[in-house]
């Protein structure tokens, strides 16, 4: 049976990674949220609040299906108050990393912890963004978190190569592009004075520019399984 830990799968992007997953009943899905919206005899909900790290350390990757692929999807995300620096609610800053970078951090740290040593088929997907690549004003937090985890996969990938083939860990970092999910909700509510792009990403929804989460999901899912095809870590899936 093949295992999949996914962050975020109350909607969005994880949500549908999840629903795409559970159509083949060989794959078990633990869903890592603080809501849950899947039914699904191999679907398991974890409810967590992954701006809670005291709740993240008490994680466990503990199956016992018989395994023949285990994967992570640090996939739980969010923007953050779209404020200029000196603005932005303190609060706000924390859970920003906390959600973005601390968690997938610590996750990936336990799943290497359990897993590294098992002939298991093992691989640590990492959802960062483009944002992580380039400056946007007004979301230096967002910015910083994807970057710190675009650098964490780099470096994650680099110790992997020490270990031998059949126990190292294949860890990527995908940006996944401009996706049609409750994130821009957010983004296109912030005010002009904020924002200085919000019209622009409002134009990306009138225009239907942006992706859907479910071709996005399908993408990804293909990815995972092809990844003797891959041997970079960072990768945008718009030019796969």
């Amino acid at each position: 049976m093949n295992i999949y830990f996914i962050t975020g799968t109350s909607k969005g992007i994880g949500y549908n990674i999840a629903a795409y997953l559970l159509k083949d009943t060989n794959n078990l899905v633990y869903g890592l949220s603080r809501t849950n919206n899947i039914k699904n005899n191999n679907f398991v909900h974890i409810k967590i609040d992954l701006s809670d790290l005291e709740q993240v350390k008490k994680i466990n990757f503990d199956v016992s299906e018989q395994k023949e692929k285990i994967v992570l999807i640090n996939n739980a995300g969010i923007i953050g108050d779209i404020k200029q620096i000196g603005k932005i609610n303190h609060q706000s800053i924390i859970d920003t990393y906390n959600i973005n970078t601390i968690s997938p951090t610590i996750l990936t740290n336990k799943f290497i912890a359990k897993f590294q040593y098992s002939n298991l088929d093992k691989t640590v997907l990492n959802i960062s963004s483009g944002a992580g690549r380039h400056s946007i004003s007004s979301w230096a937090t967002y910015c910083a978190s994807k970057s710190a985890l675009d650098m964490f996969s780099l470096v994650v990938y680099d110790e992997q190569k020490h270990i031998s083939k059949h126990k190292s860990i294949k860890i990527y970092s995908i940006a996944p592009g401009i996706v049609d999910t409750p994130m821009q909700d957010i983004i296109r509510s912030t005010k002009p004075e904020d924002f200085d792009f919000v019209d622009k990403f409002k134009d990306y929804k009138t225009k239907s520019l942006l992706t859907s989460p479910d071709e996005v999901a399908k993408k990804l899912i293909n990815f995972l399984n092809n990844t003797n095809k891959y041997k970079d870590v960072i990768y945008d899936l718009r030019e796969l």
